[in-house]
C-alpha cells in the first residue's frame, strides 16, 4: 500500500516510522508548503500542499494520513483537501494492541505500545499516542489527541478536538469537552466542559479557549 503523508515535521517522522515497520505500507512522498515545488530523492517525492489535487487524480490506489499534531491545523488540512473517508489510511504501530472489538476510523494512528480496548470506538484523525490506554467502552470523537501514557479508564468520553496531556488520567464515567486542553499529568474526576484549559490532581478549569477555537471556524 502506497502512503502519502500531508505534513514534514516531528509527528510525521514518527508515522514514517511506523510506515516502515509495517510490511505493505510505503510512503510515497511528502506534501507541506515548505517545499516550494516538487523534488524526488530516492524515489520519494517532497511538494507544497497545492498538489494534493492532481496527486489524488493520478494515483487512485493511494492513501493518505495527516502528519500534524495540532489537532486544529489537522481538520483544518482535511477539509481543504477535500478527499474522501476512505482516501485515509489507519495505521497502528506493530507493537500496540488494538482489540478485535474496538473501531478505529480513518485517518488515526496508534503508536507504539498502545492499548485500545474492548467495544471502544476512536473516530477519525485521531492520534493515540506512545503508551496512551483507552479501556473498554470508551468514546473517542474525531481529531482528539491523546498524548504518550495518557489514560482514558472506562465509559469516558472525549469530544472532538480535545487533547489530553501526557499521563493525564479521566476516571470512568466522566466526560472531556470538544476542543478543550487537559494538561500533563492532570487527573480529570469531574466531567470537563468545551472550549477550556484544565490542569492538576484532581483537576480545575484554568483558562477559556473558545474564542480561539472559533476563529479557526473548526
Amino acid at each position: 500500500m502506497n502512503l502519502i503523508i500531508v505534513g514534514y515535521g516531528g509527528h510525521s517522522k514518527v508515522l514514517t516510522d511506523i510506515a516502515q515497520r509495517s510490511k505493505n505500507v510505503r510512503v510515497i512522498g511528502y506534501l507541506d508548503d515548505k517545499f516550494d515545488g516538487m523534488t524526488i530523492d530516492n524515489g520519494v517525492f517532497y511538494a507544497p500542499l497545492s498538489f494534493s489535487i492532481p496527486l489524488h487524480l493520478k494515483f487512485k490506489d493511494v492513501k493518505w494520513l495527516i502528519g500534524v499534531g495540532d489537532n486544529i491545523i489537522r481538520k483544518k488540512i482535511v477539509k481543504q483537501l477535500k478527499l474522501p473517508r476512505e482516501a485515509y489510511i489507519t495505521l497502528v504501530h506493530p507493537t500496540a494492541e488494538v482489540s478485535p472489538h474496538a473501531t478505529v476510523g480513518p485517518g488515526t494512528v496508534v503508536m507504539p505500545h498502545a492499548v485500545i480496548n474492548a467495544d471502544s470506538t476512536v473516530g477519525a484523525h485521531v492520534i493515540v499516542n506512545s503508551g496512551a490506554i483507552i479501556e473498554h467502552d470508551n468514546i473517542i470523537n474525531d481529531y482528539v489527541h491523546l498524548s504518550p501514557h495518557a489514560t482514558l479508564t472506562g465509559n469516558v468520553e472525549v469530544k472532538e478536538g480535545a487533547h489530553l496531556g501526557a499521563n493525564a488520567t479521566v476516571i470512568p464515567g466522566k466526560t472531556v469537552g470538544e476542543w478543550s486542553v487537559i494538561g500533563a499529568g492532570s487527573t480529570v474526576i469531574h466531567s470537563m466542559p468545551s472550549f477550556i484549559t484544565a490542569a492538576g490532581v484532581p483537576a480545575t478549569v484554568k483558562a477559556k479557549a473558545g474564542e480561539k477555537i472559533v476563529k479557526y471556524n473548526v
